[in-house]
């Protein structure tokens, strides 16, 4: 009886260890998961990028070579100056770049199409008015160097446009942010329309 008793109280303390061993790393395992959130993506950090880099589709408007032209370019905005208004941010940055632009007809009859080369200089005012939106308005110069075919022999109200110049640009946009160095950016304007991705 006492052997049996003297075994009972064995096997307990035994069960009673084991349980106790198997406790802590149960509890320690717990400890681990812990959630853990990334900073806020705030209009603030927004507007305090180094550089921006956008390349970017453009679009012609019509009335430069006839039909509307196609092709690609890029920007870069260097910030100046920021600051607030009442509680935005905003700052104020020079856009400069360069688009190549295809024209697939002109004015006159005939078989005929211009490639235009296109770089732009503006100062562009930028205003960060949403966690994930930023919006801007820009003007300036650009100037432009033209390709295009000489006009045929019989070609009917031929006249080809200068190929080599400077005019006013002027263009609004937008930007979605999708993350704190990287945006989906629109801008619509003269001499060019263009949709693209910022790089901050």
């Amino acid at each position: 009886m006492k052997l049996g008793m003297r075994s009972l109280m064995c096997v307990s303390a035994g069960a009673l260890a084991c349980a106790g061993v198997l406790a802590v790393p149960s509890s320690a395992r717990a400890d681990v998961y812990v959630r853990v959130e990334g900073p806020r993506f705030e209009p603030e950090q927004a507007a305090q990028y180094p550089l921006e880099v956008e390349p970017h589709f453009t679009f012609g408007p019509g009335n430069v070579y006839g039909d509307a032209g196609f092709g690609a370019g890029v920007r870069v905005g260097i910030p100046l100056v920021g600051g607030h208004i009442g509680s935005v941010p905003d700052n104020l940055a020079l856009s400069l770049g360069g688009d190549i632009v295809h024209y697939a007809n002109c004015y006159f009859t005939g078989d005929c199409s211009a490639n235009y080369v296109m770089i732009p200089v503006a100062a562009q005012w930028n205003l960060f008015v949403a966690r994930r939106v930023s919006v801007f308005g820009e003007g300036g110069l650009y100037v432009y160097k033209g390709w295009f075919p000489g006009c045929a022999p019989g070609d009917v109200g031929c006249s080809a446009p200068s190929d080599l110049g400077v005019l006013p640009t002027l263009a609004i946009g937008g930007r979605l942010h999708l993350a704190e160095s990287a945006a989906l950016t629109l801008r619509l304007g003269y001499p060019t329309t263009t949709i693209g991705v910022s790089f901050m």
